[in-house]
């Protein structure tokens, strides 16, 4: 199905920004995996407008509704990867949608498990996106670490060139949603270890399994890492970055919220999201 934009992630900057371009009778799309960091906010009292605390889970079923009443269409699903033919192509677990703008509002990017290695070793090894770093790895034996659909997909794409791909799951039980190809590994790592490249995976019960290259794709897909598959340029922290207009470097292809880095506030969000639906607006109808 095509839409005029579709937005990824339904918190306050994804809500915001499809409030307006609904309003502008844009076919707008919100893809989304449940309602994100606002479930673990209790009570939120500095926001304009309140009378009274709400939970942050209340703000947000607000927003949808509010999206909802204005012809927003909602599917809840998870967004793999985003590619650009003649429009762009949104991939989930159970769909392609395709859409002339994208607005990314996905919030901010995960924490690292604490294995010892992977910060050293990135760049010499340690990836996280196969779809940028596979050529590099043609005929080598390479690991993905998680355990869900998205580590899943990262393993299919370097299943293409790779010898061989496991999958760590690091003490997980993997996804059991559909049949998996390759071998998977679910014993706890202690550390990534090698001389100027990552060389060796070594696990809590003292194996060691010799590697070439390590994907860290776990949960989710973030902001950052569908924004590297695509090209978008990020800062040193991983945030997106964007032009006042909340324009990436990808033309049609927009950001805002937690992922843009800043003040982690639903107020900026808001705002953010607000600027990236009007620039929709404005594209559009030139």
């Amino acid at each position: 199905m095509e839409y005029d934009v579709i937005i990824i992630g339904s918190g306050p900057a994804g809500i915001s920004a499809s409030l307006y371009t609904a309003r502008a009778n844009l076919k707008t799309l919100i893809i989304s995996k449940g309602i994100g960091i606002l479930q673990k906010v209790n009570k939120i009292d500095n926001y304009y407008g309140l009378e009274s605390s709400v939970t942050g889970e209340e703000l947000q079923e607000i927003g949808i509704n509010q999206a909802k009443k204005l012809g927003v269409q909602f599917e809840e699903d998870e967004v793999l990867k985003i590619d650009y033919e003649d429009s762009f192509i949104v991939e989930t677990i159970n769909s392609k949608y395709k859409a002339k703008a994208v607005i990314m509002a996905t919030g901010t990017s995960r924490k690292l498990p604490k294995i010892n290695g992977i910060k050293e070793y990135e760049g010499k090894g340690v990836s996280y996106c196969a779809t940028c770093d596979a050529f590099f790895f043609r005929g080598k034996d390479v690991a993905v670490l998680g355990s869900k659909e998205y580590a899943l997909h990262e393993a299919e794409e370097l299943g293409r060139v790779a010898n061989s791909v496991t999958i760590l799951t690091n003490g997980e039980k993997p996804v059991q949603n559909r049949s998996i190809e390759f071998d998977i590994e679910e014993k706890k790592i202690r550390e990534f270890r090698g001389n100027n490249s990552i060389e060796e995976i070594h696990f809590e019960d003292n194996t060691i399994k010799k590697i070439d290259g390590v994907f860290i794709a776990i949960g989710t897909a973030t902001s950052s890492d569908l924004a590297r598959k695509i090209g978008v340029r990020l800062d040193e922290k991983g945030n997106i970055i964007v032009k006042e207009d909340m324009s990436t470097n990808v033309p049609n292809l927009y950001a805002c919220g937690d992922c843009t880095g800043g003040i982690l506030q639903i107020a900026k969000a808001v705002y953010e999201g607000m600027a990236a639906g009007m620039s929709v607006i404005k594209s559009m109808k030139k």
